[in-house]
């Protein structure tokens, strides 16, 4: 009798746990406030025409932070081998209306996700180019870059700084003997990267 009684309860018990399982939605959504986005541009204007003679721009999300990344062990788990999104929720881009040469490498107009790679041996880091057509046809989220396949990689430099930038920060600057040549700056906690870009600007 009691063996009846605890198979019905669990009987029960499994229909309850499949019931709750139906019920949940299939889709589910985030997101939708405002969040913390920076933005770098370098806007080329035409003094004859009184006009844009081109413009580039890298918009990413700010994260924090955090004092966990200063564990040298721990910031090596979170890096090493691996590919991040450079910033956080939506993806961080590259719009650019002119040709470019970053690190050497020409990137053709056009618009860019990118992500920032570490090397295995971690000695290395590069700045990744992925197609945004393809991240879009396979409804990827920035959170999964790992799955999105990259178009190239060119070199960035390394360096340390003696001062803690809280939220990740991105600048683009140039000397204004020769406002084609940009530097790009990454600086977060304690880690900045620089990689050289030249526009090409018609006048």
């Amino acid at each position: 009798m009691k063996n009846r009684a605890a198979l019905g309860a669990f009987i029960l018990l499994l229909a309850l746990s499949a019931q709750a399982q139906q019920s949940q939605p299939v889709i589910v959504a985030e997101g939708g406030q405002p969040d913390d986005r920076g933005s770098a541009r370098v806007l080329y204007w035409n003094t004859k025409l009184d006009g844009s003679a081109g413009q580039f721009a890298i918009n990413y999300g700010r994260p924090v932070w955090k004092s966990v990344y200063e564990d040298p062990a721990k910031f090596d788990a979170l890096t090493k081998g691996k590919i991040w999104r450079m910033g956080s929720n939506f993806w961080t881009d590259l719009d650019t209306s002119v040709p470019l040469k970053v690190s050497g490498r020409e990137v053709p107009i056009g618009h860019y996700y990118l992500g920032l790679h570490r090397s295995a041996d971690s000695a290395n880091w590069s700045l990744a180019f992925i197609d945004p057509a393809t991240v879009r046809s396979a409804h990827l989220d920035a959170f999964d870059i790992r799955k999105a396949p990259i178009e190239f990689e060119v070199p960035m430099s390394v360096a340390k700084s003696d001062t803690k930038t809280e939220k990740l920060t991105l600048t683009l600057s140039y000397p204004q003997t020769d406002t084609r040549k940009v530097t790009l700056k990454l600086v977060w906690g304690n880690l900045v990267l620089t990689a050289p870009i030249e526009a090409t600007v018609a006048e």
